[in-house]
């Protein structure tokens, strides 16, 4: 497979701490990548980088062949390329349906926003809550219009944020579900993730970070059996009991 997204010596410095230290990898068209590591490793920062949330101190980052690296978020989304955000923020008092189509204004007028937010909400399960409040929602129908409106951007890459953080594992597998779907149309996708059964089963490859640095990347068994990830993040006993799980 081609590479849609190619990373090199991405490196970020706030002051005196480099939260992500040179950095660099690539992601093949169609692949689901997995980006997991301790608190404070830089998996957000990373994301953060790659859509333009920050500008990276050093580093570039090729999205179909396109430097992007330093430019404003609007236009990294409008190259092909966006995130997910950990805090769900919505419009509380706007209905479903107005809260997504307003990832849809980044290439189309209101009227073709609109019916590209209701196709998408249909295509993630929502659409039976269209016109439910923003406000009334579950947690779990917060993340999956979390999801609705990044793809409203109409992304190549969709970068999800610990979007399955508080869910039951009965709302994990369907969420697991709705991102394999969504992997069959053709996105290509990044994860960030401390679940490890969410990563370990859906991604076909993994990166681990700590202390901004890449410490392994490989298959989601050769990560799990890394001694470097089990001693920074896995620990032994996931190891021993857990890794093929």
């Amino acid at each position: 497979m081609s590479a849609i997204l190619s990373v090199r010596n991405l490196t970020r410095r706030f002051g005196g701490l480099t939260a992500v230290n040179n950095v660099s990898f690539d992601l093949s068209r169609g692949e689901v990548l997995g980006l997991i590591g301790p608190n404070g490793a830089g998996k957000t920062t990373l994301f953060n980088l790659l859509v333009g949330i920050h500008k990276p101190t050093a580093g570039s980052i090729r999205l179909d062949g396109r430097e992007i690296a330093g430019l404003a978020p609007n236009r990294v989304a409008r190259a092909g390329m966006t995130k997910t955000f950990q805090n769900v923020a919505l419009f509380q008092e706007s209905t479903v349906l107005d809260n997504v189509l307003t990832g849809g204004l980044l290439h189309e007028d209101v009227a073709g926003a609109r019916a590209r937010a209701a196709a998408i909400l249909d295509r993630v399960g929502l659409a039976g809550i269209a016109h439910k409040l923003a406000g009334d929602l579950s947690f779990p129908e917060r993340a999956r219009v979390e999801v609705a409106r990044a793809l409203c951007t109409r992304p190549a890459i969709l970068l999800l944020d610990e979007v399955m953080a508080a869910l039951t594992p009965v709302e994990m597998e369907a969420f697991l579900a709705l991102v394999r779907t969504l992997r069959a149309d053709g996105l290509t996708l990044i994860v960030v993730e401390h679940h490890m059964h969410a990563i370990m089963t859906l991604c076909d490859r993994i990166l681990v970070l700590n202390f901004g640095g890449l410490i392994a990347e490989g298959t989601p068994r050769e990560v799990a059996h890394h001694p470097a990830v089990i001693e920074a993040y896995l620990g032994k006993a996931y190891a021993e009991g857990g890794a093929d799980a």
